[in-house]
């Protein structure tokens, strides 16, 4: 397998993954300003969408779109826990969580990223996300992951969510029991190392 990425972007959640699986995977970075790879490669011949992340299957065969990509590597290694049974209420319940984090969570950054983006719409992009990361608190308050005790597919996306809080110059301040949830994913040993590899950390 090949992942195509971009350092700190959505795509850290299936490095994470694939690190924490031990699968055998390599990797391609992306530019997400010009859309071309480390050789210079227009990635939109491999995504026509250009967006992160990509997995490349074996037999050449291309995924998209984090939800996906991140339950397809869990069910490589399904006694991982890191997704539960497919068919189960569990699962639902998974897929609930990713689709949240995309919607609700995730496009929610987006206008801080964007080119000529400025103090007044970062501003306003951040009082968007005051209700869902709420939410999340609530939710992991009293918890040690979304789903209870086991770490699953949805940590890994949340977690480099949570990431651009900081990249965007804001804090979790107001949420400490998202700061120590936050904290907690980040001290896993895959999580450090698919930083490491980023150059994140």
């Amino acid at each position: 397998m090949k992942l195509y990425f971009a350092p700190g972007a959505c795509s850290l959640a299936p490095h994470l993954v694939l690190l924490q699986l031990g699968l055998p995977f390599g990797t391609e970075r992306v530019s997400l300003r010009t859309k071309l790879t480390k050789d210079g490669v227009d990635y939109r011949s491999v995504n026509p969408k250009g967006q992160l992340p990509a997995l490349v299957l074996d037999d050449g065969t291309v995924l998209t779109e984090n939800a996906a990509v991140l339950q397809y590597i869990a069910d490589q290694a399904p006694e991982s826990g890191l997704a539960p049974a497919a068919g189960s209420f569990a699962r639902y319940r998974l897929m609930e969580w990713l689709s949240y984090l995309s919607t609700e969570v995730h496009k929610r950054f987006s206008p801080m990223f964007s080119p000529g983006c400025t103090d007044e719409i970062r501003e306003a992009a951040w009082q968007t996300l005051a209700a869902p990361l709420t939410y999340l608190a609530g939710k992991v308050d009293g918890e040690r992951y979304l789903m209870g005790e086991q770490f699953t597919v949805a940590d890994a996306y949340l977690f480099a969510i949570l990431n651009w809080i900081g990249f965007a110059k804001f804090t979790m301040s107001d949420w400490p029991a998202l700061q120590a949830y936050h904290a907690r994913v980040a001290a896993l040993p895959a999580v450090q190392e698919a930083m490491r590899r980023e150059g994140l950390a």
